[in-house]
């Protein structure tokens, strides 16, 4: 990871960087359209040219096949196909080596341009027009638009190593000692597919729950419930579970504001990120998390609720 990737994974600066890259498409008249998207900086491993491909038996459509890294071999997914584009004619020789939720895999690209440092301010939840739920924010720069891709989402669906894995029935059992129906939690994620299972899970044990799209928008919620507790903030709100990347406000600005208000001191954040590093943890809780899950604790998530909710 860049050193300044490290920088903004440790504090509250609301700001990341992006490796831009394209995958274009051929239109009906067969004429190139240069499509650009954007990943964060702390997800890429590194970026090299497309080398001897070995191809997988029966693998689904998307995935390429395998590379060989150095002493590791990886999938190597098609991201053209994964997004539905016509690509007929347009070469893809470069590699974004990407490595979260504790998995490593590559993805092919037509072209790979560069990094920027904006605001997460800056980067604009996906409008209604937008249906495809692969996208989970926009960056407007001045002669083109960025589109934030879902990668977790993406590689989740074609990959059984990268599937979430669900919380079993005795899992979501009742707690005998927490009335769960009287609790309620946000969940912050731009992902719909994260914060869908996210939520689906908790709700089925029992919490309210309640959504927000960004760290704005759970800001909003959060100060809402600040201003009606009479001083008392777990008569309105329990536990907060926040992703780190999410536009208009990250999860960590988030978290810092919350440590801020004397009110809200008793109010457990928990972090759910795919890059949450042991590194990362330690740092995250410095400012303020509770506690750091990452897709793997999915099926202890109910669990974990149970001992923060206050």
């Amino acid at each position: 990871m860049e050193p300044n990737a490290k920088i903004l994974l440790e504090s509250d600066t609301n700001e990341l960087e992006i490796v831009e890259f394209r995958i274009d498409e051929v239109d009906d008249k067969g004429n190139v359209i240069p499509c650009y998207f954007g990943v964060n900086v702390a997800k890429v491993r590194e970026i090299i040219r497309l080398p001897e491909l070995r191809k997988v038996v029966n693998a689904n459509p998307c995935i390429s096949g395998m590379i060989k890294l150095r002493d590791q071999v990886i999938s190597l997914i098609d991201l053209s196909r994964a997004l539905n584009k016509n690509t007929e004619g347009i070469t893809a020789d470069r590699v974004l080596v990407l490595e979260f939720n504790r998995v490593v895999v590559g993805i092919l690209v037509h072209s790979v341009s560069r990094i920027y440092r904006i605001s997460w301010e800056n980067v604009e939840p996906p409008v209604k027009a937008i249906h495809d739920a692969n996208i989970t924010g926009v960056v407007k720069m001045e002669d083109r638009i960025i589109l934030i891709l879902d990668f977790e989402k993406i590689i989740a669906e074609l990959s059984s190593q990268m599937a979430l894995n669900m919380p079993t029935a005795e899992q979501l059992l009742p707690q005998e000692s927490l009335n769960r129906e009287t609790k309620t939690i946000i969940v912050a994620d731009d992902s719909r597919f994260i914060r869908a299972t996210i939520c689906n899970t908790l709700r089925e044990a029992g919490y309210k729950v309640e959504e927000a799209e960004n760290g704005e928008e759970a800001w909003q919620l959060i100060s809402a419930k600040m201003g009606a507790c009479g001083g008392n903030i777990a008569s309105n709100l329990n536990l907060v579970i926040t992703d780190i990347e999410m536009p208009r406000m990250d999860g960590l600005h988030l978290t810092a504001k919350i440590r801020k208000e004397t009110v809200l001191d008793p109010l457990p954040v928990v972090i759910f990120s795919s890059l949450a590093s042991q590194d990362n943890k330690a740092k995250w809780k410095n400012l303020g998390a509770a506690d750091i899950l990452t897709k793997p604790d999915l099926p202890n998530l109910v669990e974990k609720a149970d001992t923060l909710v206050i």
